[in-house]
């Protein structure tokens, strides 16, 4: 089982054929659910990527069970959304 945590945000969440789904926007360690801002502009993939953004009501709820691997720069996910 994959365990997320805050680490994991900014890092992008990708399907299982590679492509770019989002990016994460928040992790709440404690409930084990990464959000996920779909397609964020690039200020937006900025901030995320250092790690200054928040959730928001747009982003996907993705919870940990859903991601297969994760890496330094990516969490993937081996199902559809």
């Amino acid at each position: 089982m994959t365990v997320l945590s805050t680490a994991d945000e900014g890092k992008y969440l990708m399907d299982i054929e590679g492509e770019q789904i989002g990016i994460v926007t928040e992790v709440d360690p404690k409930e084990q659910v990464a959000y996920v801002e779909p397609e964020p502009g690039i200020s937006e993939a900025l901030i995320q990527g250092f790690g200054f953004g928040d959730a928001d009501e747009d982003d996907i709820e993705v919870h940990a069970d859903a991601v297969e691997t994760v890496t330094d720069t990516e969490l993937r996910v081996a199902t559809d959304l």
